[in-house]
Order: structure tokens, then C-alpha cells, then sequence
């Protein structure tokens, strides 16, 4: 993870798109480490949230092209999960699109998003606004900091 750090905004970027689909880390910790070495904070937050917003689309766009073993493979969502979360998704779309950036269930929420078709352009908004709301307000926290 040293080397995302060495290429600054584009290893933010890359490591947001990955922290949003299938590698299991902290886009936040890089975000924190350039915001606390001079990194622009406007510029940092707006492409994490590009690169998160990107691979949650990205986990959404799977979801809607429903292989399930691409799914579960490469996202390891079981299909059960989906399954359990249905009716609550169907509902709430938006909210679910909104909440996307929670660690531990976003990557579901998207991938449900995806298999039940949601409508993509409320997804993609309310996606969007919720991972960049997240980095807002964590780019705050880490000013109050350093």
C-alpha cells in the first residue's frame, strides 16, 4: 500500500475504485496521509469520491448483470444476502444507494441495487452524494487534526 501513496491523487483514486469493490482496505488512510502532507483537500476529496463512486458503480453494474458466480466470486456476496436484503432494497432504493459507503454492507447494498435493476440514474446520485458526504466530512475530521 507504500506505493499508493508515491502517486498522490491518482493512487487516492485507485485506492478508493479498489476500497469500493474487492480489496478489503482504507481509502481513508490514504485520503488522511495527503491531506496531512499538503495535498489541495477540495481536489483530494473530490477524487476519492470519484474512485469510490466508480467502484460502487462498478460492484452496481455487476450486481445488474446478475452472474451470480461473478458475484459471488469476485464481490463474495452470497447470493442468500442479496436474497435476505430484497424487499428492504426494492423499497428504499435510494436511501440503500445513499449508504453505499458503510464498511461491511455497502458493497452489498450496491450489488442488490444492481440485481433488482434500480433505476440507475437515483442510484448513481444518491450513490454519489453519500460517498462524497463521507470524504467531506472525514477530510474535515483529519483538518481538526492536523
Amino acid at each position: 500500500m507504500t506505493g499508493l501513496f508515491d502517486y498522490s491523487l491518482w493512487g487516492l483514486f485507485l485506492a478508493s475504485f479498489l476500497a469500493a469493490t474487492v480489496v478489503p482496505f482504507s481509502s481513508e488512510a490514504i485520503l488522511t496521509f495527503l491531506i496531512a502532507n499538503g495535498t489541495d483537500v477540495t481536489s483530494a476529496v473530490l477524487v476519492a469520491s470519484a474512485g469510490n463512486w466508480l467502484g460502487g458503480m462498478s460492484s452496481f453494474a455487476i450486481g445488474y448483470l446478475g452472474k451470480w458466480e461473478w458475484i459471488e466470486k469476485y464481490l463474495r456476496v452470497k447470493r442468500e444476502t442479496i436474497e435476505k436484503w430484497h424487499n428492504r432494497l426494492y423499497k428504499r432504493g435510494a436511501i440503500f444507494a445513499f449508504l453505499t459507503w458503510v464498511p461491511g454492507v455497502g458493497d452489498i447494498f450496491a450489488v442488490g441495487l444492481g440485481v433488482l435493476r434500480a433505476n440507475i440514474w437515483i442510484t448513481a446520485i444518491a450513490m454519489l452524494a453519500g460517498k462524497f458526504l463521507r470524504y467531506v466530512v472525514w477530510a474535515w475530521l483529519t483538518g481538526l487534526l492536523f
